[in-house]
């Protein structure tokens, strides 16, 4: 996958993220970042990175934005292993 294609999944998945109001709030309380923050954030690729991070701690939140967008559930995966410090897989 290209960085492109991986930081349009991503912008995605941000999108998705922020129409999903509770999720949002787990979010926003687990990163603590600011609304300003969200919106410089999109234009950076290893900050969408944690976004993707993010939603990958959670199968069901996988499985809500894929099943919205169509895309397979591999795909958050691959785009985020196609952004900055996806290639470094930590299991702890």
């Amino acid at each position: 996958m290209s960085p492109d294609e991986a930081e349009t999944i991503a912008l995605s998945a941000l999108a998705w993220l922020l129409a999903q109001e509770e999720l949002t709030r787990v979010f926003l309380g687990a990163t603590g970042v600011s609304a300003a923050d969200l919106r410089a954030g999109a234009a950076d690729p290893e900050y969408l990175g944690a976004v993707l991070d993010f939603l990958l701690q959670d199968d069901d939140w996988v499985a809500g934005f894929c099943g919205e967008t169509g895309l397979p559930f591999t795909r958050l995966a691959e785009a985020r292993a196609a952004l900055p410090g996806g290639a470094q897989l930590h299991w702890t």
